[in-house]
């Protein structure tokens, strides 16, 4: 068994190579991160809370969240350490290969490793998708989403997440590629195939967490990842003015450096440091704290509330729903089901907290717009007896809630809530949500 979040973040060093070259940073992403370690110091720098007792409590939430494999935050630490162990491959690779290059009688060892160039582009490349896929499994994105991550990664990124990607296009781009890294990439990604990228150690270590069922499919996800954020990192360098030769001048006032070559520096860093899973721990576990302190605050309400309008006692709704409960609830607008997590209950309405949003997307909602899913009895299409769907009206042009009866094929027999049997009817797939 795999070590607990609490363990991850305790064990998280204060200072080390790595820590170092991230404060070395902090001119391309001011302020935006602190080497936060230690779970229960965490939990208060994130969430202000300074009662023990509280603090335990989202401690222990925080722990039994993570243990939970339905909320993707064991995948997202996984893709974290799986590309930083295969990271430390590549550096070796192309510091072999550039001391091949440098050293005459040693210039066999250029033969055996890949091009510094190339295995920097790979790496930089599936240290992309893997943000992707991480970020896709942190926010309960089903399917890896790199437009919807670019979107999140413009407006939303911060903290130890923006100090990753800031550090991604520093590390792993300008400084061992150049300061036109991203045309490099450009003419890596034209002039190489899938086959090509699939002997690369750093892929065949991700290869089962890509998107798709052949090589060239993934190849496709990798490319069309980088595609998406290829905007955002120019503008970063645009927007910060970073050059190699500054990040090497901040870098080196932090780190003791003998030799000034750039590619050298860069090769040096993936081999010595592990960026990627330091932050991504730290990104986990504020997620978790925050979620984790969003139940506890609800729980400790809920105990709170004894007037005749509170729910049953256990807070738990005549509906079967509970406090804490992740559910599904329609957003109208949107037409679309969305995760979220129950804070509070009267009597047919929920207030909720939507799963990767912040509190002031808070909203009441109505029994008649929550539903949960039992994915193990659903058929191919992800529907159930019993379970609670919409249902698009042509005529009226709007959508009624109701339950599913019967399953045969792609066509659901329905009941409508709030009506009589007489107008249950049999529906298409493409009639229900």
């Amino acid at each position: 068994m795999g070590k607990s979040i609490i363990q991850l973040v305790d064990e998280l060093p204060n200072d080390s190579i790595t820590v170092k070259a991230l404060k070395a940073l902090d001119f391309v992403a001011p302020g935006q991160w602190n080497n936060l370690v230690g779970f229960d110091n965490s939990i208060r720098a994130i969430t202000g809370e300074s009662d023990a007792k509280v603090i335990q409590k989202i401690r222990d939430r925080a722990a039994f969240l993570y243990q939970d494999s339905q909320q993707g935050y064991q995948t997202a630490i996984q893709l974290y350490q799986v590309i930083d162990k295969a990271d430390v491959a590549m550096g070796t690779a192309a510091l072999a290969n550039k001391v091949g290059e440098k050293i005459s009688f040693l210039s066999f060892l250029g033969n055996i490793t890949p091009k510094a160039d190339t295995a920097q582009t790979v790496d930089l490349l599936l240290k992309i998708a893997v943000e992707i896929i991480a970020f896709c499994k942190l926010n309960g994105i089903p399917n890896p989403n790199p437009q919807e991550f670019a979107n999140s990664l413009s407006n939303n990124y911060q903290d130890a997440a923006m100090m990753r990607m800031s550090a991604l296009v520093c590390l792993d781009g300008m400084l061992p590629l150049g300061p036109d890294f991203l045309s490099k990439i450009h003419q890596m990604i034209s002039g190489s195939n899938a086959g090509a990228v699939a002997q690369n150690p750093a892929f065949t270590a991700v290869q089962n967490y890509l998107p798709g069922s052949n090589t060239s499919d993934k190849f496709g996800f990798i490319t069309q990842s980088f595609n998406a954020v290829q905007g955002w990192m120019n503008g970063l360098v645009s927007k910060t003015g970073v050059t190699p030769q500054a990040i090497l001048s901040h870098v080196g006032s932090f780190i003791q450096i003998a030799d000034d070559n750039l590619d050298f520096v860069a090769a040096f860093l993936d081999q010595t440091t592990n960026y990627y899973e330091h932050t991504g721990i730290q990104t986990v576990a504020r997620r978790l704290i925050l979620q984790a302190h969003t139940l506890v605050k609800a729980e400790i309400e809920q105990e709170k509330q004894s007037s005749p309008q509170s729910s049953s006692s256990g807070g738990q709704s005549a509906s079967g729903y509970a406090v804490g409960q992740t559910v599904e609830v329609w957003d109208e607008d949107d037409e679309d089901w969305y995760q979220a997590t129950i804070l509070k209950i009267k009597k047919n309405e929920y207030f909720v907290n939507y799963v990767g949003y912040g509190s002031s997307d808070d909203d009441w909602v109505d029994a008649s717009d929550v539903r949960v899913r039992d994915r193990n009895s659903s058929d191919d299409n992800g529907y159930a007896v019993g379970q609670i769907v919409k249902v698009w009206d042509d005529d009226e042009e709007d959508w009624y809630t109701a339950t599913i009866q019967e399953i045969r094929g792609n066509q659901y027999f329905i009941h409508y809530l709030d009506y009589d049997s007489s107008y249950d009817e049999w529906v298409d797939l493409d009639e229900i949500s």
